[in-house]
C-alpha cells in the first residue's frame, strides 16, 4: 500500500476497529486509559518485501496518523523530531542509499539490513538539512492527514506538496544529487551505483 514517499499507492483493504487496534497493541494486561500510543503519531514506514530485483528495494515513507501496520511494513517510533523523519525519508529513499542496500538484500529488507547502512546524522545545524526536508516534504504531504507535517516543515499545508508527476520526478532527482554529494560520490560512482566501492561518511 506504500510506495516511496507516497503512503496511498494501493487502496486500503482492510479497516480496523479503533477501540479493537488499542487493545491488541496494548496487549491483556494493560488497560487502555486513553494514553498515547505510537500510531496517533507520524511514523518512518518501509516495505519489509522488497527483492534486490524490484526497481527499488527500499521503499520507505512517512504514515499519517491512526494508521495500524503487519508486519511486513515495518515501523519506527524515531525520531520524534518530525524535521528529522522526513530528513531520513529522503535519504532512505535516494539512490545512493538504495544501491548500498540491494546489495545486502535477497526478498526481505530486514530491519537488521537498515541498521548496517551508513545514513549521515544530519541536524538542522547541517547546510544540506532543511533543502533535503524541503524536497521530501513536497513528496510527503500531498493529502490533509500531512497538514501538521507540512506546517512543521514549512510548506504551510499539503496544497503545497507536488502531485504532478514530472515536478515529482525533477524533486527526486534533485534530492538524489544532494544524497549523493553528502556521500563524496564522483560523477562515475554515481552513475555506475555498483561502483561505489568506499563511501566517505
Amino acid at each position: 500500500m506504500i510506495h516511496q514517499f507516497v503512503h496511498q499507492f494501493g487502496e486500503a483493504r482492510y479497516w480496523v476497529d479503533e477501540k479493537e487496534g488499542r487493545r491488541a497493541v496494548l496487549g491483556k494486561k494493560v488497560e487502555d486509559d486513553g494514553q498515547g500510543l505510537d500510531y496517533q503519531r507520524y511514523r518512518l514506514g518501509f516495505r519489509d518485501v522488497a527483492r534486490n530485483t524490484d526497481e527499488r528495494t527500499m521503499i520507505a515513507t512517512v504514515l499519517p496518523p491512526k494508521i495500524f501496520t503487519g508486519n511486513t511494513l515495518v515501523t519506527s517510533k524515531f525520531p520524534k523530531n518530525n524535521a528529522q523523519l522526513i530528513a531520513i525519508i529522503g535519504l532512505l529513499n535516494s539512490f545512493v542509499v538504495d544501491a548500498l542496500i540491494r546489495q545486502k538484500v535477497t526478498a526481505h529488507c530486514n530491519i537488521f539490513y537498515v541498521y548496517q547502512l551508513p545514513i549521515p546524522r544530519l541536524t538542522e545545524k547541517d547546510s544540506a538539512f532543511n533543502p533535503i526536508v524541503n524536497r521530501a516534504a513536497k513528496l510527503i504531504c500531498t493529502t490533509p492527514e500531512f497538514d501538521d507535517l507540512a506546517k512543521q516543515a514549512g510548506l504551510g499545508s499539503h496544497k503545497n506538496g507536488v502531485t504532478h508527476l514530472d515536478e515529482r520526478a525533477q524533486i527526486r532527482a534533485e534530492l538524489d544529487g544532494m544524497v549523493a554529494h553528502l556521500y563524496g560520490l564522483t560523477y562515475e560512482e554515481f552513475f555506475h551505483p555498483f561502483k561505489m566501492v568506499s563511501i566517505k561518511i
